[in-house]
């Protein structure tokens, strides 16, 4: 008997894997505009274009052409290259501003902020510069590699006239220093502190105190301005004064006011306004009047201070405006000189309120 086999059932076929497809070109970059691809779209030429986008003052274009101009450069994306603008000019237009390492108070940065706008205005490009833990050396090899037109140095870095040289050696044909004292080579633009404390001595006395405590702030970096405000006032005749440490910390104003009474003292210039605010709450809160039992004295004239009762009285700081600076640094840089100018920048005043 003949077994029957049976026929294998055929196999499915595999699933046959399509190739990975191979990835397609990259989308080409949109090609850079130049002022060549502006000046066809104005309708103008390439001169005009680059007397336009560069502010240049010598040439006469009308107000609709350098509408145009600006228009069709907007549309395109179109930016100036600022190394060829340089090569072109001989220098950038960069003016490097050093940040700040301590809090300056609203005056000041009022005056820094209407600065820059004004530098603006003159078509600068206005660099701020985090310059925390630099030595002079090292800061002014740092600011040189940026080649600035100009520096304005706050004072907070001290340079020398060796700073300056090399800063002018990178191309800086300005270098204008902020402070109580000067740098060889640099334009001083001279901010004399201690004027704050003899007119807030000066007006203590007058109110008939005689034996006044001066806050030194404890926090670090105020000394450029703290040290000279309270040599101020120990320079005012018949005023005894007595240097208060003192934190910028509710707790470190409730220490001093604590031990207030052992001091015999009338009244006190505590530095600022924001100081004096801190300590006038800590000496209330400890059962101590103002002014009868102390006289408070601020200085910066804030407006919160106006608002407080008593109202504080303040040295009120008078700074030129961001357009005055402005135009200094803009002259220094159109027309350089090895002979450097002294610029006193502030006035103080006296503004009595019910504090004192």
């Amino acid at each position: 008997m003949s077994q029957s086999s049976k026929s294998p059932k055929p196999s499915a076929p595999a699933p046959t894997r399509s190739p990975a497809s191979p990835p397609g070109p990259a989308p080409a970059a949109a090609p850079v505009p130049t002022s060549a691809d502006v000046a066809r779209l104005a309708g103008v030429s390439r001169a005009t274009v680059s007397y336009v986008l560069n502010n240049a003052e010598a040439v006469r274009i009308s107000e609709p052409t350098r509408r145009k101009v600006r228009q069709a450069a907007e549309e395109l994306g179109y930016v100036p290259h600022a190394a060829a603008r340089s090569l072109r000019a001989g220098h950038t237009r960069i003016v490097l501003l050093p940040t700040s390492h301590v809090p300056i108070g609203p005056p000041y940065s009022a005056f820094l902020s209407e600065l820059q706008w004004s530098l603006r205005r003159l078509d600068y490009t206005v660099v701020e510069y985090g310059s925390l833990g630099l030595s002079g050396d090292e800061a002014a090899r740092a600011w040189a590699e940026l080649r600035p037109v100009a520096v304005i140095s706050l004072g907070e870095i001290a340079l020398s006239a060796h700073n300056v040289a090399t800063l002018k050696r990178a191309g800086a044909r300005a270098v204008i220093t902020m402070g109580p004292a000067g740098v060889p080579g640099a334009h001083s633009l001279v901010m004399d502190q201690s004027e704050v404390g003899v007119r807030a001595a000066a007006h203590l006395v007058e109110r008939g105190h005689r034996r006044i405590g001066v806050v030194v702030p404890e926090d670090e970096g105020l000394e450029l301005f703290s040290a000279p405000r309270l040599e101020g006032a120990r320079s005012v005749a018949d005023a005894v004064i007595e240097p208060l440490p003192m934190a910028y910390s509710e707790e470190s104003a409730a220490a001093l006011a604590a031990r207030w009474r052992s001091l015999g003292l009338g009244a006190v210039f505590a530095y600022n306004d924001e100081y004096a605010m801190l300590l006038m709450r800590a000496l209330l809160d400890e059962g101590l009047r103002v002014p009868e039992d102390v006289a408070v004295m601020g200085a910066d004239d804030l407006l919160i201070g106006r608002l407080l009762r008593p109202r504080l009285s303040t040295v009120q700081i008078e700074l030129p405006s961001g357009d005055h600076l402005a135009e200094l640094v803009d002259r220094a840089v159109r027309e350089p000189s090895e002979i450097t100018q002294r610029h006193d920048l502030m006035a103080a005043v006296a503004v009595r309120r019910e504090s004192t």
